[in-house]
């Protein structure tokens, strides 16, 4: 039996009308639905706020105010409205909020929403709806969001009258940065934004069952720091948890309390200083090699606020084969989903640090410290000898155009300490996940677990938006993009230029899907179908072919544009673009089209089976099964 969507299921209700449904709450200021939700965000004290309007969202637009206490800042489509709501909530630690119309507007906002829902990050999506007694007819822009999204959101709302709304977004704010924080969807019906109401605040909310767990019951703290006693080849897995919990001194003080060397997940890059001793950077897939050995072959893994992704673990029955697990997350529902821990705990990462910390001091107090130094003797000697590095012959471009690692590198090198890093998906991704020089916490963003191409732009304008609001414009926003990727919302040039927001710009431009054409190189036997984007592409003669040229479209939309083919063009272009604040820069680097991400897990097999490069497998053992190797 197939089950109706919540939208299909309201359709079949009888509905009252709305011009004869009695009012009952009669206490607080007479208003319409649209006004209330307008003084329901300012009294949660929401200071920007993203979106598009339409139609079916129109009283709430007709309720922006000049006088309204947050700033809307119109962006040129919904899924980009979302993705920049992203960046504003990871650049403040606040809920970002996006106001979009029904139909397509909402369903624009899927991908986002999705987003989101793997990266944990803070949402209210607001969604305009057709009236209540046009839902079901296929209205025009009917749209059924709340079934639509109802796999990828936290929690969603339908809301047909307007004595919820002040109710509604309370709950919504609530919900979306509590526990592990996500998207919740607040679809408004028309009738609901036009009708009348009585407003009140603050709320009280209404969310039986709804309890997040923070602190750690039972005995799972004492039986975790017994394991940390027990082990000799202790590792911290950290993921994208912690950085939500801003756990960045617990998780410093953990590793040196203990010794345990610190590797990250794409998500928690920067959580601690790429300087501190302890860090081994990024496992799994595109990963260091001695942090991904140090996984490999550890007595002892510490997940701390990460799910186990596949791009992590690759091959699972392979991955960390001889260790025992803790286990600490927010969300239970993560517990024993991919991985069964050995001590599962649940709640809030900072908390159960906190909670841990002493409890380890006292039990290393009363029988002393395990010895790991044999432990980082073998991880510093794979550190050392397979750094990562970009010097080899194989990295070296053969057509006379730059190397985008060392792009990348320069950009960090040049770069302002407090730099918020924002990056797009693809190999550009992965380069400046491994180059750039993290040294603070909360300067990277980027999409993860749904690696969502387009993303960056948008992303970046609300990072840009939330520096000037929480930082008074002192942490610049870099984007780095692909040419690729950058095309899929360029569209937001427009925003950033006439909202403020100066990002700077470093478009990786190799004229391909680089990610794609790199999987088609080693796994498809060089068949490169559908990757050529020719945009910056040589012809005959050393002219280039230029669909779009980039600085002219910088041009048009207010920006600066400039365009380096030479190292010494690079530099010059990176300097000029750190002088420049007062709007965007552009950059378009022509690089080199072959350059690959090393090293590289395979997609499914054992992360044992890295390569450091072509014919290099560092951490293979012949005759030695690779789900067993110690």
């Amino acid at each position: 039996m197939v089950l109706p969507t919540p939208l299909q299921a309201f359709s079949g209700m009888p509905k009252a009308s709305a011009t004869t449904e009695k009012q009952t709450i009669v206490d607080g200021e007479k208003m319409t639905g649209a006004e209330a939700l307008v003084r329901s965000l300012e009294d949660l004290d929401v200071k920007d706020v993203f979106g598009v309007p339409g139609g079916a969202i129109l009283p709430v637009y007709d309720s922006i105010k000049d006088d309204t206490k947050f700033r809307f800042v119109l962006m040129r489509h919904e899924q980009a409205a979302g993705h920049a709501a992203e960046g504003y909530a990871l650049t403040t630690g606040q809920v970002g909020v996006c106001i979009v119309t029904s139909g397509p507007g909402a369903t624009n906002m899927i991908t986002p929403i999705a987003d989101a829902n793997m990266d944990s990050v803070p949402l209210v999506v607001i969604t305009g709806q057709v009236g209540v007694n046009a839902i079901g007819t296929d209205a025009f822009q009917e749209a059924d969001i709340v079934g639509a999204t109802y796999p990828v959101v936290k929690h969603s709302y339908l809301v047909t009258r307007a004595q919820d709304i002040p109710r509604v977004l309370a709950e919504a704010h609530y919900i979306a940065r509590s526990g592990r924080p996500g998207p919740v969807v607040v679809d408004l019906t028309k009738t609901a934004q036009t009708g009348e109401m009585y407003y009140s605040w603050p709320q009280r909310m209404i969310l039986p069952g709804y309890n997040p767990t923070t602190k750690a019951h039972g005995r799972v703290i004492s039986d975790a720091a017994k394991l940390f006693a027990q082990s000799y080849r202790p590792v911290l897995y950290v993921g994208g948890g912690a950085v939500r919990s801003n756990a960045s001194a617990e998780v410093a003080e953990l590793a040196e309390v203990t010794g345990a060397p610190i590797v990250t997940t794409l998500p928690a890059r920067g959580i601690v200083p790429n300087s501190n001793p302890k860090a081994l950077g990024m496992l799994g897939m595109h990963g260091t090699v001695a942090a991904t050995a140090a996984a490999q072959r550890c007595d002892l893994l510490v997940a701390i606020g990460a799910r186990f992704d596949d791009r992590v673990t690759g091959k699972l029955d392979a991955f960390a084969p001889g260790a025992r697990v803790i286990h600490i997350d927010i969300d239970p529902a993560e517990i024993g989903k991919n991985r069964a821990p050995d001590v599962p705990i649940v709640g809030d990462v900072s908390t159960v640090l906190n909670d841990l910390i002493p409890e380890i001091k006292r039990s290393q107090a009363i029988g002393g410290k395990p010895n790991l130094k044999p432990w980082w003797d073998e991880l510093n000697r794979l550190r050392e000898e397979y750094a990562i590095d970009y010097d080899q012959p194989c990295d070296k471009p053969t057509d006379g155009s730059l190397a985008p690692q060392w792009v990348i590198k320069q950009l960090s090198d040049h770069a302002d300490p407090s730099t918020i890093w924002v990056s797009d998906v693809g190999q550009h991704q992965m380069w400046s996940a491994q180059l750039i020089d993290f040294e603070k916490p909360h300067s990277w963003i980027s999409s993860g677990g749904l690696g969502t191409m387009g993303f960056g732009l948008p992303a970046a304008i609300g990072a840009s938006v939330g520096s000037q609001r929480d930082f008074k414009g002192r942490k610049p926003v870099w984007l780095i993009a692909g040419d690729g990727s950058f095309q899929m919302t360029s569209e937001e040039l427009t925003t950033a230029f006439l909202d403020h927001a100066p990002v700077k710009i470093a478009i990786i431009n190799n004229s391909v899907y680089g990610m794609v054409r790199q999987w088609q190189t080693l796994f498809f036997e060089q068949h490169y179908s559908q990757t050529n984007l020719a945009d910056g592409d040589s012809k005959e003669g050393g002219e280039f072919f230029d669909v779009p040229d980039f600085v002219k479209l910088a041009e048009a939309y207010g920006c600066v544009g400039l365009r380096a083919f030479t190292e010494d063009e690079a530099i010059d272009a990176i300097n000029k673009a750190n002088e420049i604040n007062d709007r965007p820069v552009l950059i378009d680097f022509r690089v080199w089209k072959d350059a690959m991400v090393w090293p590289m897990v395979a997609a499914g097999a054992s992360n044992n089976e890295v390569a450091y490069r072509p014919g290099t497998q560092p951490l293979l053992h012949k005759g030695v099964d690779d789900g067993d190797q110690a």
